[in-house]
């Protein structure tokens, strides 16, 4: 059986998947984009030390930070890990909140063309001569729904649809929805929800935590490491705003309430997108304990 627990950022959901992992005796493979990255570790609210020694967890600090990845990349890695998972358990357990990650384990993708070197280059040289908003531009009017999905301006995948648009004619975001989507009979998808303003404020109290952990010295020891500020894994939520910070571009105050609003805004899109999935068993985190949701989870798997 396959399980996927998940829901909005900060919306608890690595303490109850600790619980159901151990209670199930089982790994959990980690559906979060950022999270597979090396040195990403308080921005991304990885597993602590700690709660990757209590249970075996699979793409955590899988990558470098140099490396691409994708949610075709992640569905790849997941097949094998699977086999390896259900040669000692009957469970494999998927946590996180990348939609596409997600619907990556529910509706496989469809193979689509690698990259091709020359559009690439086109489309770099378009980015240095027009700025990336260009290229925004251009997707936002050839595929819409991909823009919906994208967290942010992110531009290797603005570069990345537009390619495979270039080679094919085709939306990038066809080759990820192919009629109905509906999880096998070996699959059952769980979500926590919040109502909304209690979800922010616990948004805006996890990036306080952050910066109090420790986030503006994690970006810094990546900065001085020689890592571009540019690189994929580093566009993301958090970074970009301590990376303004450290360039004097913002003050920490600004950079701060950006992280919480921007987190806010991505929260709500992942809500949106799951509201889309009505097989999903969701979970009322506000009304119920950790422990009391374990047991709910249990119940609807026997």
């Amino acid at each position: 059986m396959r399980i996927i627990l998940l829901g909005p950022t900060a919306a608890g959901k690595t303490k109850l998947s600790l619980l159901l992992a151990e209670e199930l005796n089982t790994s959990i493979i980690s559906a979060d984009s950022r999270q597979c990255y090396q040195h990403l570790n308080i921005g991304t609210a990885k597993p602590s030390p700690q709660e990757l020694e209590k249970v075996a967890h699979y793409n955590i600090s899988l990558l470098d930070l140099e490396e691409e990845d994708s949610a075709m990349e992640f569905q790849k890695r997941a097949a094998k890990w699977e086999k390896e998972i259900l040669k000692n358990a009957d469970h494999v357990f998927y946590v996180g909140g990348s939609t596409l990650h997600i619907q990556s384990l529910i509706q496989p993708f469809n193979d689509m063309p690698e990259a091709n070197e020359e559009n690439i280059a086109k489309l770099e040289n378009r980015i240095d001569a027009e700025g990336i908003e260009s290229l925004y531009g251009m997707l936002k009017e050839i595929d819409p729904e991909y823009i919906h999905k994208m967290d942010g301006m992110n531009t290797q995948r603005i570069i990345r649809a537009l390619d495979v648009w270039m080679q094919t004619g085709k939306p990038f975001s066809s080759f990820h929805n192919q009629g109905e989507i509906q999880p096998d009979k070996d699959t059952i998808v769980f979500g926590l929800k919040w109502p909304r303003e209690k979800l922010y404020d616990r948004i805006n109290e996890r990036v306080d935590g952050m910066i109090e952990r420790g986030l503006i010295e994690e970006v810094k020891s990546i900065l001085d490491a020689g890592h571009p500020k540019d690189l994929q894994s580093l566009n993301t939520v958090g970074y970009q705003e301590i990376i303004k910070y450290l360039d004097r571009k913002w003050t920490l105050e600004k950079a701060v309430e950006k992280i919480k609003t921007s987190t806010r805004r991505y929260a709500k899109r992942q809500m949106t997108w799951y509201k889309r999935w009505d097989f999903i068993h969701w979970l009322d985190a506000d009304e119920m304990s950790a422990e009391e949701m374990k047991e709910e989870v249990l119940n609807r798997l026997n």
